[in-house]
């Protein structure tokens, strides 16, 4: 039975579209050749802010927030950045009697925005705020202890296999893909998708999926 269901954050319930456009303005580059670059850097498996470094060789991530802040620019998400089926996912997952959180890889001013948000979530947990990142061990169990349920009993919803499915699923959670976002869609791996639970192209699917799993007692 599944008992809670916890998100990623970026790619699963937030759109990153504009984030990714408000970074190809700031190193002055055109919006499509940003994101062909991006691509490229997640098919090779490499980390995304090489991305940037393609475009700038001394780009230092923290360094350039910084200087976004400086000039006005920081960089920022709200209540329109949500993809449109997330919040009735979780909605309809938390009248199903399920503990539902978000758990992701976010800066320090994220956890702030996200609460601000008035999401129906129990957990609100990111990289930042608990000093560790996924893919690392360490990140999993504390989201696991966060939830206060046993793995077997959560589900892990996330974009990526390695970031997301893979670490989660060595964690003892089941795991659940969606397809969507660049990591979503470039990243291929038969074998973890395989071992997944489920494996959905919108959260919209998701209620169901795991109203129907746990009636059925699996």
């Amino acid at each position: 039975m599944i008992r809670a269901v916890l998100f990623d954050i970026g790619g699963t319930v937030l759109d990153e579209t504009r984030e990714f456009a408000s970074w190809a303005d700031w190193l002055g580059v055109p919006r499509h050749t940003f994101s062909a670059v991006f691509g490229a850097v997640i098919a090779r498996g490499q980390h995304y802010s090489e991305a940037f470094r393609v475009f700038r060789p001394d780009f230092d991530l923290a360094a350039e927030r910084a200087a976004r802040v400086a000039a006005g620019r920081a960089e920022t998400f709200g209540v329109a950045d949500l993809y449109p089926d997330a919040r009735g996912c979780l909605t309809a997952l938390k009248d199903q009697g399920l503990f539902v959180g978000l758990a992701g890889n976010q800066p320090a001013y994220a956890g702030p925005l996200l609460h601000a948000m008035d999401l129906p979530v129990d957990l609100i947990g990111t990289s930042e705020d608990w000093g560790v990142a996924k893919p690392a061990p360490r990140f999993f169990a504390r989201a696991v202890a966060e939830s206060g349920h046993d793995p077997g009993t959560i589900l892990y919803v996330g974009d990526r296999p390695d970031n997301d499915a893979c670490p989660a699923r060595l964690a003892g959670m089941r795991t659940c893909l969606i397809r969507r976002g660049p990591w979503g869609h470039i990243l291929d791996e038969p074998d973890e998708a395989g071992r997944c639970l489920f494996r959905i192209g919108s959260l919209a699917e998701l209620p169901g999926l795991v109203a129907a799993h746990n009636a059925n007692g699996q």
